[in-house]
């Protein structure tokens, strides 16, 4: 049986010399391309295009630019926003101008340069309203001595109270004007001293004879000879003075927000107008005005001297708080109240009343003390009515250490609370 595939030697049937080669060592023609596949056994492939040159530095068409390095790639220009879009360093993109340090401390800075000046313009502007008084007696006085002495003399004239005022504050209407307060304060290189005078004591007044009331000193030659009168009466050398009105005293207390009172036992006195219970309790200006002048005590006047301290340094602390600066209504309505309240001794500038200010919120604790005069009673006209006299055996110690600037050695053997022993 003949191949259908099978070799001949020179015949013309075909045989398989292009599957084994053809024998006599002739070149076997190429071979037939694969058949191509139809849909659905494989798919249709993907015929490529031909790759076109592209210009140098991009790659063929459908791939993405070559590489380049960052020094060699072109620096697109800016672009500016669309109206109305925020730019930048806005809150939307970086960091606004608002958010920027130095931009707030800028403001902070002239904020706090603003809050300085309004605190030192306004107590300057308050001190030219403030009245001054002519206080120095003439004639002999005690030499200078270390430390300094100021004379406080709260004033029980009505002449500044309007009728509804006085009706109010339980004042009445009296006449002429005396001193409802006298009070020396001492500050040098020991505790402050601040001493009660009862203003009933008897003393010898310069031009109106022995055994005068020591406030009618005031209303016999007002400032200047009640401060003769002491300074003959203790030897001690006034240096400064401060006179406190009616009017002027409430409207402190409440442009301070009101001080705290503690009485000792509850106290109704219709004619100052005050109806408080015993213990500690916030008072209005009315009501500590009444609290500091009422008499409706079992030891009156040296009761009330006690309660004049106190109310006098509630006040001093008030007064000396940081919200009294920090907050400018408060620190406007102190100074605005200022002038209404309180007169000073001429020569008297703005720095020394800031002084003395600060000296009377040091006046309790381990920085000062209070007492008052030591005193002692005495019927002196031999009508049945004990006279307050000074008790010489102990003041005159006192006035002694005061003059040499000896407060550490004040003890209550030597001035009390009391005053009379």
């Amino acid at each position: 049986m003949s191949d259908a595939g099978g070799t001949g030697s020179g015949g013309d049937k075909p045989g398989f010399d292009w599957l084994y080669g053809k024998q006599g060592g002739s070149t076997p023609p190429p071979p037939p391309p694969p058949p191509v596949r139809s849909a659905p056994d494989h798919p249709e492939q993907t015929v490529r295009l031909p790759v076109q040159p592209q210009p140098s530095g991009q790659g063929p068409v459908g791939q993405q630019p070559y590489a380049q390095p960052p020094s060699a790639r072109p620096t697109p220009p800016p672009v500016a926003p669309p109206p109305g879009s925020p730019g930048p360093g806005s809150s939307s993109g970086g960091r606004s101008g608002w958010a920027r340090p130095g931009r707030w401390l800028k403001i902070v800075a002239a904020l706090i340069a603003l809050w300085v000046v309004y605190l030192v313009a306004v107590p300057l502007w308050t001190w030219h309203k403030v009245d001054k008084v002519a206080f120095e007696p003439s004639g002999d006085r005690p030499d200078d001595q270390p430390g300094t002495t100021y004379l406080i003399v709260g004033s029980d004239s009505r002449g500044d109270l309007t009728p509804e005022q006085r009706k109010e504050y339980g004042t009445g209407d009296a006449g002429g004007q005396r001193t409802d307060t006298i009070m020396l304060l001492h500050t040098g290189s020991g505790p402050n001293l601040l001493v009660s005078i009862p203003r009933d004591t008897r003393v010898t007044v310069p031009g109106h004879g022995d055994n005068q009331l020591i406030n009618s000193a005031y209303a016999f030659g007002g400032p200047k000879l009640l401060t003769q009168t002491i300074e003959q009466t203790t030897g001690i050398r006034i240096d400064r003075y401060v006179e406190i009105g009616f009017g002027g005293f409430v409207d402190i207390v409440d442009a301070v927000g009101g001080i705290t009172i503690c009485p000792k036992q509850a106290i109704k006195d219709p004619k100052a107008k005050l109806d408080v219970e015993k213990g500690c309790q916030e008072a209005d200006g009315p009501t500590a005005l009444g609290y500091a002048r009422t008499r409706a005590t079992i030891n009156s006047d040296f009761d009330r001297v006690q309660r004049q301290r106190e109310v006098v340094g509630e006040i001093g602390k008030k007064v000396a708080t940081p919200w009294s600066v920090i907050n400018p209504i408060r620190y406007w309505k102190i100074n605005q109240a200022a002038p209404g309240a309180v007169a000073v001794g001429e020569g008297m500038n703005a720095l020394e009343a800031m002084e003395f200010a600060s000296a009377m919120t040091k006046t309790t604790g381990d920085s000062g003390r209070t007492c008052t005069l030591p005193s002692k009673y005495e019927d002196i006209d031999g009508n049945g009515i004990n006279d307050v006299l000074i008790d010489h055996a102990r003041a005159d110690k006192l006035f002694d250490l005061v003059k040499e600037d000896k407060t550490d050695d004040v003890t209550n053997a030597v001035c009390d609370q009391k005053g009379v022993g």
